[in-house]
């Protein structure tokens, strides 16, 4: 093989759409994937929201591999007993260009990798990257595998090897990999007919609904997620992973006590567990976020921490494709003027920072640590709770004690302090405001 202009490290979107920008501007490009197929090893808790492919792949909508397009999105309060839940629904999201869908990881990234390959990219797959190789001033200058013969020379490297990653480490891009920044995702997918779906969650056809949860997960900080596929509903924990490392309570047992709780066990009754999987997700944002770029090397997608956790939105697929094609414009742009060191390469970071890839982890750079601090996970659910239970309470003969008093006594009862209240109150309006 004759050294590429391009090696991409991971056939996941970030890898998959560096490929296909650069292969498209007319690059010789290797996409390496380490497992059977793009796709193959990875699970996926949540939502995928694709609009940015509305230019690289038009009318991607008509031919992805989506199973529900979510028109129902619900943000849901637990206590052992109670649930309180903010449920928004939209027909607009269930029309073309769509906002968010569900989708098996494994259809959706082997898709896209089949856009790499129609663009003229080399996919190389069960090709395991053990390090990188370097010239005698440092700089990157291809990656070493487990295939014969396994040293590859290229240009420009994108590493797109996931979380912690460990090509950015190698490169000396990552100062901050403290399990602090670091969550454990942790999914069951229930089997359950079409029609049953349907009819629990309130949706017809290719509708799905995304529920996002707090307060579900113990003493343990983090939240949970239920949200349909076309017949299959997939319910997880995503936990703080130096508390779930302080206890000895197991990541199936939240499962099993979250599908168990009163507001969610009548919706996957009699769901037959078809997938458990577990995945490790950059959870701190900016504050863990690696340099981007160094000679000879970019980093994207998960590899490069771009993971927005900021309770309203969790986002991370959409910031991998894009990123990827950022970095696979910068390559085009580096390989053409002859200049693949780190000051070739600014262009990278010039385009996350000038697009809502960085623009949207600055201004909620706060959110992770607001949305895991010990209030919001352990006292704010029972507080809001016990608000919603007594303004729907009628105490006759008693008379109605008013919005204000139920707030200062629940406030008081849940043991918290006004000036925290005030503080994470200020936090949240900076960050969402």
């Amino acid at each position: 093989m004759s050294d590429p202009d391009v090696i991409v490290v991971g056939g996941g979107p970030a890898g998959s759409c560096a490929a296909i920008v650069a292969a498209r501007a007319g690059l010789s490009v290797v996409l390496l994937e380490r497992g059977p197929f793009p796709g193959s090893k990875n699970m996926y808790g949540g939502v995928v929201y694709p609009r940015i492919l509305d230019d690289l792949i038009p009318n991607w909508w008509e031919e992805a591999p989506i199973q529900r397009w979510v028109t129902r999105r619900a943000t849901m309060l637990l206590t052992e007993t109670q649930a309180l839940t903010v449920d928004f629904r939209t027909e607009a999201w269930g029309k073309a260009p769509y906002n968010g869908a569900t989708a098996y990881r494994p259809d959706f990234d082997a898709w896209l990798a089949g856009y790499a390959e129609a663009a003229g990219a080399q996919v190389l797959t069960s090709t395991t990257v053990t390090g990188l190789l370097r010239d005698d001033k440092g700089a990157v200058v291809g990656v070493t595998t487990d295939r014969p013969d396994g040293d590859l020379r290229a240009r420009v490297v994108i590493a797109c090897d996931g979380v912690n990653s460990f090509l950015a480490k190698e490169a000396g891009l990552y100062e901050h990999t403290d399990a602090k920044h670091f969550t454990l995702g942790v999914k069951e997918t229930l089997a359950l007919p079409k029609e049953v779906i349907d009819e629990r969650f309130g949706v017809r056809g290719r509708e799905g609904v995304d529920i996002e949860i707090v307060g579900c997960t113990g003493g343990i900080n983090g939240g949970g997620f239920v949200y349909t596929n076309l017949d299959t509903v997939a319910v997880g924990v995503v936990l703080k992973l130096t508390k779930l490392a302080a206890q000895a309570t197991r990541p199936e047992q939240i499962i099993a006590n979250l599908k168990g709780h009163p507001a969610i066990a009548p919706l996957i009754e009699g769901g037959e567990m078809k997938e458990y999987s577990a995945h490790l997700i950059p959870e701190a944002g900016l504050r863990m976020m690696p340099k981007m770029t160094t000679d000879g090397m970019m980093v994207a997608g998960d590899a490069a921490a771009l993971c927005l956790a900021a309770g309203i939105w969790l986002e991370g697929v959409n910031f991998a494709m894009a990123s990827g094609m950022y970095a696979g414009e910068t390559a085009v742009e580096a390989v053409r003027v002859n200049d693949v060191s780190a000051k070739g390469l600014v262009g990278y970071q010039r385009r996350l920072s000038n697009t809502f890839v960085l623009k949207d982890h600055r201004k909620l750079r706060r959110a992770p640590e607001l949305v895991l601090s010990d209030r919001v996970q352990h006292l704010y659910p029972q507080m809001m709770a016990n608000i919603a239970e007594r303004m729907f309470r009628v105490d006759n003969p008693e008379p109605k004690p008013g919005l204000r008093r139920i707030l200062r006594q629940e406030r008081k009862r849940a043991g918290v302090r006004r000036r925290h209240l005030w503080r994470d109150a200020f936090t949240g309006f900076r960050s969402y405001g």
